[in-house]
């Protein structure tokens, strides 16, 4: 096994590995641990090129940072991806990743992501302890979903305050997209509070069995985002705010799970220009690295502080609706404030 560093400006640690036994071709990229150890998920890619995984490792990396100094987990900011095939997947290739992980001490934490399950990681673990979100019978937090869901709806009450004064999602026309499992939990927990929920997704068949099970309306995926609506719940694609959509936008408020909605910081002000309140995407769905980071408290996971933790979704997004208001700037700028705030203090306090 051959580790090297990569150097990066800006970065803390980008480490390259490549294992010929097994095949593994990783990076892993620490991007800051003022506030704590690096956690950040893996993923697995069949990457175009090295300087294609690089680019994609170091940017999560970030977003991970921002993602966790505004959740106050304690934690900072980390990416690892694995590039290769998922279909191609081996033992071999991630007892080596257990040990390309264990190589940083604790440095940076993995955990789920893109095309990586928890039997990926269970075999990860065998060579490193620095794995979090496994089962709850190992002791872990389990599947993040829930908690994402339940912070975007938290967060939701923040936009509905922000819009309206006050939080009363009765009748209020909420369209989600991506209904798979944060989306379609989301829409549950959306309906139960008197909302009036709209779903679409690229998958047809599970549209129908939630329109089945629980009455929700559904609309056609294609050009969906057109439909006139209170909040617009992006819980799929990234990107999908891009200079394509946002003419299209009948809402008042974006208010979704999915990851880097934006396609480009710029996008921000194009939905500050046509008044719609954007709840940028790293504060509301934090709901599940907040669930996972009650894992490195002393004692372990304890499901009732990671419930009481999930209000900080409400707090952070009301602080970031107050800084874009007072300081006359977009909300995804405001949020990046925050979170360089808080990193600011961490450097302090050390």
């Amino acid at each position: 096994m051959e580790i090297t560093e990569i150097e990066v400006d800006g970065y803390e640690k980008v480490v390259r590995c490549r294992d010929q036994k097994s095949g593994l071709h990783a990076l892993i990229a620490v991007h800051d641990t003022t506030l704590g150890p690096a956690l950040g998920g893996l993923r697995m890619l069949p990457y175009a090129s090295e300087d294609e995984a690089l680019f994609d490792v170091l940017r999560l990396s970030k977003g991970m940072t921002y993602k966790s100094a505004v959740a106050e987990t304690g934690l900072g900011g980390g990416k690892s991806v694995i590039i290769g095939d998922p279909k191609r997947k081996s033992e071999d290739m991630f007892l080596a990743m257990g040990k390309f992980v264990n190589s940083l001490e604790g440095k940076y934490i993995t955990a789920e992501d893109m095309n990586i399950g928890i039997a990926d990681l269970e075999v990860v673990r065998k060579e490193t302890k620095w794995v979090t979100g496994l089962s709850r019978e190992m002791g872990s937090s389990g599947n993040p979903s829930p908690y994402t869901a339940l912070g975007c709806l938290y967060g939701i009450r923040a936009v509905l305050e922000e819009l309206d004064g006050k939080a009363d999602f009765k009748d209020k026309r909420i369209l989600i997209q991506g209904v798979g499992a944060v989306g379609g939990r989301l829409a549950e927990l959306l309906k139960e509070r008197g909302a009036q929920v709209i779903i679409c997704d690229i998958n047809q068949a599970r549209v129908d069995e939630l329109v089945k099970k629980h009455g929700f309306e559904s609309v056609s995926d294609a050009g969906h985002a057109s439909l006139p609506c209170d909040v617009y719940a992006p819980c799929a694609r990234g990107a999908g705010l891009n200079d394509e959509t946002i003419p299209m936008l009948r809402c008042r408020a974006v208010a979704g799970a999915a990851n880097n909605q934006l396609l480009e910081p710029r996008h921000g002000r194009d939905l500050k220009a046509r008044k719609i309140l954007y709840a940028p995407d790293y504060v509301i769905n934090a709901g599940g690295i907040i669930n996972v980071s009650i894992e490195m408290l002393p004692g372990g996971y304890d499901e009732k502080k990671a419930l009481a933790k999930l209000e900080n979704v409400y707090t952070n997004l009301k602080k970031v609706f107050e800084i874009a208001r007072k300081d006359n700037i977009t909300t995804n700028e405001a949020a990046a404030r925050l979170a360089e705030l808080r990193i600011a203090a961490g450097k302090k306090k050390a």
